[in-house]
């Protein structure tokens, strides 16, 4: 529900949407760590002589989770204090994604679709495993039971079943992808939006099942070549728990480690790939390629903009999960005497956090594709007749104002300016 609500004030009132959210996340992050830390004195005050083990358990966890949200809040002001020049950079991708939602309204039902499919396809798999699991000759053994022992190649197929699971589920997230994108660069490079097609997402998913399955399939493919060989080393790190060496255990972390940096790179490569594929409906590599030279061309407006739109996104994750954990909190408080509040509050963030992220990343998703939409469009565009703009004129604004800031920088010889230099 709060994820719901958060999405309509981000389709509605975007232009101030970051301001309120970073008020809203400083308030919240205080008020809520200013309870805690009054729960456990009234819970501390008011314990008795005799003290359960129960009571003393969750006295102790209240005293920890005031520590962890004091600390949080401390480093949650700082990096907003930091990046607090950054933040109008930002207003202007939001403003035009709220009207992206605004004529594309089925966008936020998204979530709903992927997991409804990756629910069925688990199913199908987990059906799957059953059959292979009782596949063989049933021969009983020392203790009465019956085994399931399989000979020849059917012995290795759970290798298959495996990596089918990675390489479907990456597959599915890929077209959820594929579609957002398409549909976003059908609103950004339409002039009058009125001209727009009747269902831009089912076009979009049309053009995908018709056109690109291929390239969706290549590059899930590329994710499931690293996170197999990421999965078999944590495997390996926890069957040598405690067996290997410093130096063993030191080089697994590192690979491990490395293998999940390339594994979140060539996803969001893969993201802009398929962008750069709705544009010029081209293959994965010439579209990889494409996106890759046009990140690098706009390295610090990539960081400037996409990544504080990101952290604010992030913002929003962190009050939806804040407002679920203090509700349970507070729920929890008036049943101390049964309950033990350690499991059930980290189960409750951990989903809250889960379905938080499975709605706004779909508007971190069209984010990304309107700045890579709007990086292409001042490459090949500078507004002179015949080569006009297709962005939004917030984003005009935008763009006159870092020419601006350019140019008055130049002659003080600051640093924001070259930040803000123009394409």
């Amino acid at each position: 529900v709060l994820s719901m609500i958060l999405m309509v004030i981000i389709r509605y009132i975007s232009r101030v949407l970051v301001w309120i959210l970073t008020i809203l996340v400083i308030l919240g992050s205080l008020g809520g760590t200013g309870v805690l830390w009054w729960l456990y004195a009234k819970q501390r005050m008011s314990a008795s002589a005799v003290e359960t083990q129960i009571a003393k358990d969750n006295l102790q966890a209240l005293l920890i989770y005031a520590i962890s949200a004091t600390v949080f809040t401390v480093i949650l002001f700082l990096i907003m204090l930091i990046m607090r020049k950054r933040v109008a950079l930002t207003i202007a991708l939001f403003h035009v994604a709220g009207k992206v939602f605004l004529h594309l309204p089925l966008l936020v039902f998204q979530p709903f679709w992927t997991f409804f499919v990756l629910i069925l396809f688990w199913t199908y798999w987990i059906t799957v495993l059953l059959f292979l699991g009782t596949t063989g000759s049933p021969v009983p053994n020392e203790e009465g039971f019956v085994e399931f022992r399989m000979v020849g190649p059917l012995k290795y197929m759970w290798w298959y079943h495996v990596v089918g699971l990675v390489w479907i589920s990456e597959f599915i997230l890929a077209c959820q992808q594929m579609t957002v994108a398409g549909a976003v660069v059908t609103y950004y490079f339409t002039r009058e939006k009125r001209n727009l097609p009747f269902t831009p997402i089912l076009a979009s998913v049309n053009r995908l099942v018709c056109y690109h399955l291929g390239t969706v399939a290549k590059g899930s493919f590329i994710i499931t070549l690293v996170k197999i060989p990421r999965m078999i080393l944590m495997y390996i790190h926890t069957q040598l728990k405690g067996k290997e060496n410093a130096c063993a255990r030191c080089m697994l972390k590192a690979c491990i480690c490395c293998l999940w940096c390339l594994e979140k790179c060539l996803t969001y490569l893969n993201q802009n790939a398929y962008t750069a594929t709705a544009i010029n409906s081209t293959n994965f590599c010439t579209s990889a390629k494409d996106a890759f030279v046009i990140l690098v061309e706009n390295a610090l407006r990539v960081a400037a903009i996409n990544t504080v739109g990101d952290f604010m996104l992030f913002l929003g994750k962190v009050l939806i999960v804040c407002s679920t954990g203090l509700a349970g909190i507070m729920l929890l408080n008036y049943q101390r005497d049964y309950t033990i509040w350690v499991l059930p509050l980290i189960i409750v963030c951990l989903f809250a956090f889960l379905v938080a992220h499975c709605f706004l990343s779909i508007y971190e998703m069209v984010v990304d594709v309107l700045f890579l939409c709007f990086a292409i469009d001042t490459k090949y565009n500078d507004g002179s007749p015949g080569r006009e703009f297709y962005m939004d004129k917030v984003l005009m604004e935008f763009v006159e104002n870092s020419r601006k800031s350019m140019k008055e920088a130049g002659r003080g010889g600051g640093a924001e300016g070259r930040e803000l230099k123009p394409m």
